[in-house]
This record gives C-alpha cells, sequence and structure tokens, in this order.
C-alpha cells in the first residue's frame, strides 16, 4: 500500500483493550471464537494478485477473543537501513474504531526489544467493527534498538502499564560495524548486569581511559538514560578524577546528532587534548567521568 504512518506522542482515540495475537491471552478457545474480515483502505491500490496474498495470510490468523483490538506481523522487508513491517491490525469490538497515534515495538522471540517507534494511524480512518485491515510501518535506522533478524520477530503494541523493558545497549552504527560480535555481547552483558536505573535518571560511567599520541587522553563512557524519553545531547562538559579524587582533565565537546534512546545505556569516546590534562601520570586504576552540573 505505501501508507507508512506518520510519527508522534501516542494517544489512542477509543479507550478498548489492546493485545497483541501473539499474546497467548489474546487467543480465543472454541467458546467465544472471533474470526475477522479482511478490508482495506480506500486509497489502497492493489491488484487481485496482492489481495489475494493478503487474504491468504489472512486466513492463517488465530481467532481472538471479543472486545480486542490486536495487530499480527506478517512480513519484514529491508530497504538499506530502513525495515518495513506489513501487519494487520484487528478489532473485534461490535463498533468501529479509530486511532491517532499509538506505540509500536518491534519484539525478538525472547520478548526483547529491537526497534520503537510512535506511529500516527490517524490516516487509517475507521477500522469497521470485527474487521482486519492491512498495514505498513516503517523503522527508520535511529528507531533500532538492536540488530533486527529477517526471521524470529514480532510487532506489539506497547502499553504502558505494562512491565518495562528491560533495559537494553544502544549502538551507534559506527560501533557496530567497528565492534565484533564477542565484543557486543560482553557490551550487552555488561549493560544487563549494572544497578537499576531510577525512574528518569541519567548517568554516566567510565569504561576505559588511556593515553594516546601528544598526552591526548581517550575516555570511553558508557551514557545511561533510565527515563522513558529519548535524550538528545548537543553539548556536554565532562571532569575526570583519578584514584586519589584528583582531577587529571576537563572539557566540553560539541556532538552532532547525538541522541541516547529511552532505557537504553549507550558507549561513547571522548578525546581530551594534552593541554588540557592537568595531572601528569594519574593513577587510572581507579577513575570516574562524570559532568559538572546536570544534563
Amino acid at each position: 500500500m505505501g501508507l507508512f504512518s506518520k510519527s508522534g506522542k501516542a494517544k489512542e482515540k477509543e479507550k478498548v483493550k489492546i493485545e497483541t495475537a501473539t499474546a497467548e491471552e489474546s487467543v480465543s478457545n472454541a467458546e467465544d471464537a472471533i474470526y475477522t474480515t479482511l478490508v482495506f483502505h480506500d486509497d489502497s491500490d492493489l491488484s487481485k494478485q496482492e489481495k489475494y496474498v493478503y487474504q491468504f495470510h489472512h486466513q492463517q490468523l488465530p481467532s481472538l477473543k471479543p472486545n480486542q483490538i490486536s495487530i499480527s506481523g506478517v512480513k519484514l522487508s529491508r530497504f538499506e537501513e530502513e525495515v518495513v513491517v506489513m501487519a494487520f491490525i484487528r478489532n473485534t469490538l461490535d463498533k468501529a474504531v479509530r486511532f491517532e497515534v499509538v506505540d509500536l515495538l518491534l519484539l525478538d522471540e525472547n520478548g526483547q526489544a529491537l526497534a520503537k517507534k510512535s506511529f500516527d494511524l490517524s490516516e487509517m480512518g475507521e477500522i469497521p467493527a470485527v474487521s482486519c485491515m492491512p498495514w505498513s510501518f516503517l523503522f527508520e535506522e535511529e528507531d533500532t534498538l538492536a540488530p533486527i533478524p529477517d526471521n524470529g520477530w514480532k510487532i506489539a503494541f506497547e502499553l504502558k502499564n505494562q512491565a518495562p523493558q528491560e533495559h537494553a545497549l544502544d549502538l551507534a552504527p559506527t560501533w557496530r560495524e567497528q565492534l565484533s560480535d564477542a565484543q557486543q555481547q560482553n557490551l550487552q552483558q555488561l549493560v544487563a548486569g549494572l544497578p537499576k536505573l531510577n525512574q528518569g535518571e541519567v548517568n554516566f560511567m567510565g569504561l576505559e581511559a588511556t593515553f594516546k599520541e601528544n598526552d591526548q587522553l581517550a575516555v570511553t563512557v558508557l551514557i545511561r538514560n533510565g527515563s522513558d524519553k529519548q535524550i538528545k545531547i548537543e553539548k556536554l562538559p565532562l571532569i575526570v578524577e583519578d584514584a586519589d579524587g584528583d582531577q587529571v582533565c576537563q572539557g566540553g565537546f560539541s556532538l552532532d546528532n547525538f541522541e541516547v534512546k529511552s532505557n537504553t545505556s549507550k558507549p561513547w569516546t571522548f578525546i581530551f587534548p594534552g593541554e588540557l590534562v592537568k595531572k601528569k601520570n594519574p593513577d587510572l586504576s581507579r577513575w570516574k567521568v562524570y559532568p559538572p552540573n546536570s544534563l
């Protein structure tokens, strides 16, 4: 259909129960089974063959319980760094529903988040009672939390009253290219084993500090975002202290389009020029890094 939803703030127009079609509790038993009717958006331009394909996939879906809104992923396509997911949105209410903006997740087979994005579904219009409408969802590179496999994925509504997702590792594309699978796995294990952040907390954890040529100090920092919102950092002042509590260096960094996704930790390396290094031969057996003021 080529109908990619726009991003925005999440708000659902109908006060209805939402469950994913893959959740065990959403699949009906024989007594209350509801089967939806496939409908297409008025602006869709599909050939007969394309409609037959949608009808085939629709027939494979499990039945649902009454009074549910459900989403089921059918197909994943890749376009360079972007991923397009074709999915069915099903309505088993006895009335039509409309949506404004919903939050969607791509999950792996273990329920871990692979991507997250808000989609404006107002252009879908009404989904009739007891019906199913196909729709396409575009996840861009900045929406990705982890590598997305071709198989073993599922799409789900993000429910605000659900238990929060596990804190995840957020790697920039350049880091994914430069780190081996083993190094990425070690970072993921490190992030998973760290103490939980308070709601809304953002903190900085030093990973590695090494001296380079011309007395430059390269500091790799894990920026941890414990909030449910993505943060963007344009300018970041940092101080490094050694094991003696002495200030080794202080400097400010300008960052270009630097973002840390919600509930993730992102590693980054900052290089202090030699002239900013105040203490020569510091004791870096233990050290810490922090901004002089809160963000």
